[in-house]
């Protein structure tokens, strides 16, 4: 009996340990305009998508800015290292990191679409659904 009983205790600690490494490898997708709504998690690392806003791109060094917009809400974003060789204005774009303070996505990691006709899933619903707003709004407006 005490044998069980040490087999089923450590098999609830392994199985605590696995659960809890899984929640904090765990990373969330949201778009700038849930970012902009406090959607967001503060103080944990999520990811961010959606298109680079043409004209927002400046390189200081090894540091870049640039804004993401899923249309309805832009976000900007700051990374320090090498873009990826696809990256560019008006493309579509996933950046990882955390939000500061001062509303500055901080990205520890930017993946860019790898061909004309890839956005991540994440970022094209997210385009979608800001379209059908932004639509929804503008025939209200009327």
């Amino acid at each position: 009996m005490a044998a069980i009983a040490l087999g089923v205790v450590a098999l609830g600690i392994a199985t605590a340990l696995v659960l809890s490494a899984f929640q904090k490898n765990l990373v969330f997708f949201f778009t700038p305009s849930q970012v902009v709504a406090n959607e967001a998690p503060s103080g944990r690392t999520f990811r961010i998508g959606g298109m680079v806003v043409e004209g927002s791109l400046k390189r200081e060094g090894v540091e870049v800015r640039f804004s993401v917009t899923d249309t309805a809400k832009a976000i900007p974003v700051v990374y320090r290292g090498a873009l990826p060789d696809l990256f560019r204005e008006g493309k579509g774009v996933v950046a990882q990191g955390e939000l500061g303070g001062d509303g500055v996505f901080r990205a520890r990691e930017v993946l860019a679409k790898h061909d004309e006709n890839y956005m991540p899933p994440e970022a094209a619903e997210a385009v979608k659904k800001a379209h059908e707003t932004a639509a929804k709004t503008a025939k209200t407006l009327q």
